[in-house]
């Protein structure tokens, strides 16, 4: 997949939403320093070029009740494309999976959870990570603080303007 060319309206544009997708139009609009009916059409652009995947509320896991999040290395018994295409399957719909990622060297994937606590986070364990899902190793970390989580993508400076 191609980077797509951005330039500095752009870049404005997706600083502020990263920040606060919440944004009326007219606002972002203005903190942009856009005109409205522009600031909506370049929006829309981003978000038919697959800029902008989607647009979300980050919620602090504490004050909902899931409040164990754990770093999981998992180290698959087979490392065949079909295998690893079955692993990322069965985690794609689990609501506790927040990130997957396919790793390379070491474990196959890194996945960070999300659970409410401990026994749940035994419950998934025994429901993924078994032998019949072709799972032969499995290293835990649990978070004891978060420091940082900042869920924005850091923008260079633009290099090329793009069509408005």
């Amino acid at each position: 997949m191609n980077a797509i060319s951005l330039d500095d309206a752009d870049r404005r544009l997706l600083d502020l939403l990263q920040q606060d997708c919440a944004l009326s139009n007219q606002e972002l609009a203005q903190r942009a320093h856009l005109t409205p009916p522009t600031c909506l059409r370049r929006v829309r652009r981003l978000v038919e070029v697959g800029v902008i995947e989607r647009r979300i509320a980050v919620l602090d896991p504490q004050r909902v009740g899931a409040g164990l999040t754990v770093i999981v290395e998992i180290t698959l018994a087979e490392q065949t494309a079909e295998r690893l295409a079955a692993f990322e399957a069965l985690v794609a719909d689990v609501p506790e999976v927040q990130q997957c990622w396919q790793v390379s060297p070491g474990p196959d994937f890194v996945l960070v959870l999300l659970v409410p606590d401990m026994p749940a986070y035994h419950a998934l364990v025994h429901r993924l990570f078994t032998a019949a899902n072709h799972v032969r190793n499995v290293r835990a970390f649990f978070s004891v603080h978060r420091s940082k989580f900042a869920p924005r993508v850091p923008l260079s400076p633009a290099t090329t303007p793009a069509s408005s």
